[in-house]
């Protein structure tokens, strides 16, 4: 079965008419990613498809092509470039017309060089100006209509997301298994790429996240260099690629198997804000209610343990001190990009609650979005607090000496793969959160003084 990239394409056509596009005789054109070479270098850089390209050829994965949807004789047409006789000697032949065309959802397959010709006397738009055909107009209502169709996956997206999914868990497994052989943040990165490899996973969604103590307050944190020996807790967010499709999926384990009274607290904490976040997931939710409650959560645990004090829940939400402690939005959407369009983010927004929330819109059937609710512990996202520069009131909710003690533990995030659908949700992410069953997998990895773990492929 191909991707179904003519479908998508006319998807993307009813719904730029929907949103208002004026247009009714036009093409639709976009390139793939152009051969780059790194500056006063003959090395290319990594190719990284252009996923408005992507979505209406499918996993076509070389540079220097075009794709051209006559919306109104309803003809793909998948534009390769012309042979290069001296690279053919490098890199071999590359795949014929007549191979494109039986490997990809397209109606014809063509070399470029008759592309202008194309484009000449039709009207042409596009989602990005062209520098290559000026007379194609970039069109921002195209690119709305691209950016919502991709939005909800159909069937063939949903099997892709789940693959990446399982390559995954597979690849976190791995590194949960595999402690007696990790000893600087580094080698996690390097056991989770080995084996979304040896799975055929060429490529990661994005750079994986490898923390080790406190470094997991740190958010996007990408050093992954620093020696794990004596800290109490391993983070790492990380997610494979499947034909583009992107995984998006953290976990946190203790670096002996052994929780802290402090770390176990923290952890049953994210996970009961995941749970109850998962437990409400449905069409016609609006995402923006479920991060709320997620503070609350937070809020009302940070009262029992006495980080917290001399508040009500409410008084403290109004005070925005929550967000020291769990900065970024409950969730974004996935697909093609870890962190797909059209979440209607506010970046600008005054509340620092809902400042990072990448999804500020109700829940739809088929919408693929991320559930990844965290806990951070770091002094430079205190500090604002602490002084009254982002609350006046914040800093007499706190508890210094309680805190004290949570300091060491760094963060906490769980994170998992989920699409809404019609009564509730499908989690794609089937690696354990248990933190009884995550004790026994790393306790059974130094137990046998486990190497690499080996995935079923």
């Amino acid at each position: 079965m191909r991707y179904p990239a003519k479908n998508h394409a006319r998807k993307v056509a009813e719904l730029y008419k929907k949103l208002g596009g004026t247009e009714t005789d036009y093409l639709v054109y976009l390139p793939a990613t152009e051969t780059k070479l790194w500056p006063h270098c003959d090395q290319t850089v990594p190719l990284r498809q252009s996923r408005y390209f992507n979505y209406i050829t499918g996993a076509f994965d070389k540079p220097d092509a075009h794709v051209v949807y006559d919306v109104k004789s309803d003809k793909l047409t998948l534009y390769l470039p012309p042979i290069d006789e001296d690279d053919v000697m490098w890199s071999g032949m590359p795949i014929s017309p007549e191979d494109a065309l039986a490997a990809y959802d397209v109606d014809a397959v063509e070399y470029s060089d008759k592309l202008e010709a194309v484009l000449s006397g039709r009207t042409a738009l596009t989602v990005d100006a062209s520098e290559k055909y000026p007379s194609v107009k970039a069109c921002p209502k195209l690119l709305e209509a691209f950016d919502e169709s991709r939005v909800i996956k159909d069937e063939f997206e949903l099997n892709l997301l789940r693959k990446a999914a399982q390559v995954t868990d597979n690849s976190h497994m791995a590194v949960m298994s595999a402690m007696p052989i990790q000893k600087n943040e580094g080698h996690i990165h390097a056991e989770f790429v080995y084996h979304a490899m040896r799975q055929g996973s060429k490529n990661q969604a994005y750079d994986p996240i490898c923390c080790a103590g406190t470094n997991a307050g740190t958010l996007h944190y990408v050093k992954n260099d620093e020696d794990i020996v004596g800290r109490l807790l391993i983070l790492i967010d990380a997610g494979a690629e499947w034909q583009t499709y992107a995984a998006d999926v953290t976990r946190v384990f203790p670096l002996t198997g052994e929780w802290t009274k402090e770390c176990r607290e923290i952890y049953e904490l994210v996970l009961d804000m995941q749970k109850q976040a998962l437990d409400r997931i449905r069409p016609g939710v609006n995402y923006e209610e479920l991060h709320i409650q997620a503070h609350r959560i937070l809020i009302d645990k940070f009262l029992e343990l006495g980080i917290f004090k001399n508040g009500t829940t409410d008084d403290i939400l109004k005070s925005g001190l929550s967000a020291a402690f769990y900065p970024h939005g409950l969730g974004h959407m996935l697909g093609m990009d870890t962190h797909d369009p059209a979440g209607w983010a506010n970046y600008e927004d005054p509340d620092p609650k809902l400042r990072y929330l990448r999804i500020r819109r109700t829940l739809q059937e088929n919408m693929v979005l991320t559930v990844e609710p965290g806990c951070y512990f770091n002094n430079y996202l205190i500090d604002p607090y602490r002084s009254g520069q982002e609350s006046t009131a914040a800093a007499s909710y706190l508890d210094e000496k309680v805190l004290e003690k949570y300091m060491p533990v760094g963060g906490v995030r769980i994170e998992d793969d989920i699409v809404v659908t019609k009564d509730g949700h499908e989690n794609f992410t089937k690696m354990t959160k248990d933190p009884e069953e995550i004790s026994r997998i790393v306790k059974d990895g130094i137990r046998k003084g486990r190497g690499h773990f080996h995935c079923v492929v």
